[in-house]
């Protein structure tokens, strides 16, 4: 048990990192506006490697669906399309309350909620064992450094001039940041109630790791419906669908390397909750998006964005950063129950 944890905890430790990764790329985009770069990254990481991954690594892929009742798929589809919609909420709700605030609301909001109600459904009575108490009491942990953290994010936009709207226009951006944060947990939801299609796959031949990916297909496809629908809106109504025309291979390699990070973050999660063990989903998925927040905010360091933020805000944001190491310090104690 212990040493399957640490093992989970490292590829949960590193796909965080690669899934903060994921904007990176985008940064260099110059032909291509967003819901173009947006569409090509989602029909590619949520739906076309997802199906190649699947069918290489499941045997008889088709006859594992085929063969399972149609309420098997459900947790997938629905918890996956939730998820998708807080994929296109996420861009509204930075516009609102700006980037800093958004993002720690957000990945604070779909830890929490993620990893409780995971626990709550398929381990109840752990609530109030050591691994509840320490997720719980990370949990508390991880609130406190994120105000802090979000209170440093929106003092830095208020310096360097990038700070979101105020008044009813803030308070609207953070109804939506709350729902974003709600429903982004959803994708670990549908991961973790899915067992069905994955043990399905097991008994086809497909090993413990590569049966995950029979499920990522399920959920991932379900949250390609609302980005592919709201993608498509924008380019109809921006008029740039004609820009992929425009420097095809560099903006198409761009969103190749999106793709390549998000969706090696996303199913690495995958494969570290599954070597985790029982508690991968709950106590896992806190740690994942736990390193997902920290190593989002070193490369934001590393690139320059605290850069004209003043000293009390840099103070003010490691100070955050300290109390949010404490929560995955506390979740990573459970390894030793």
């Amino acid at each position: 048990m212990a040493g399957n944890f640490w093992l989970g905890l490292a590829i949960l430790v590193g796909s965080g990192m690669l899934n903060a990764s994921f904007p990176l790329p985008m940064k260099y985009s110059r032909a291509w506006k967003w819901e173009n770069t947006w569409f090509l990254f989602t029909t590619l990481a949520l739906f076309v490697i997802p199906l190649i991954l699947a069918a290489l690594a499941v045997p008889d892929l088709m006859g594992v669906y085929t063969a399972l009742p149609a309420r098997a798929f459900l947790p997938g589809i629905i918890f996956g399309f939730l998820w998708g919609t807080a994929q296109v909420t996420f861009g509204i709700a930075i516009a609102g309350v700006g980037m800093a605030m958004a993002f720690a609301i957000v990945v604070g909001m779909s830890g929490l909620f993620g990893s409780l109600i995971t626990m709550g459904v398929l381990h109840p009575s752990d609530l109030s064992g050591p691994r509840g108490i320490a997720l719980i009491v990370s949990g508390a942990i991880l609130v406190i450094g994120l105000v802090i953290y979000g209170r440093a994010g929106r003092d830095r936009e208020r310096e360097t001039g990038a700070a979101g709207p105020s008044g009813a226009n803030f308070r609207k951006g953070l109804i939506v940041c709350l729902y974003t944060g709600l429903m982004g947990g959803m994708i670990n939801l549908g991961f973790a109630f899915s067992g069905t299609i994955s043990d399905a796959a097991v008994r086809s031949g497909a090993g413990g790791q590569s049966a995950t990916l029979a499920v990522w297909l399920v959920v991932l496809a379900a949250g390609y419906i609302p980005n592919l629908a709201y993608t498509v809106y924008l380019m109809w109504r921006n008029g740039t669908a004609s820009r992929f025309g425009a420097a095809t291979l560099r903006e198409g390699l761009l969103a190749l390397a999106v793709a390549a990070l998000w969706l090696g973050g996303t199913m690495g999660y995958g494969s570290g909750a599954t070597a985790m063990g029982a508690y991968g989903t709950s106590i896992g998925y806190a740690i994942y998006v736990t390193i997902l927040l920290l190593w989002s905010t070193t490369l934001g360091v590393l690139t320059g964005e605290w850069k004209q933020a003043s000293p009390a805000t840099v103070r003010r944001m490691k100070a955050g950063v300290g109390v949010i190491l404490v929560s995955v310090l506390v979740l990573s104690s459970t390894g030793f129950f």
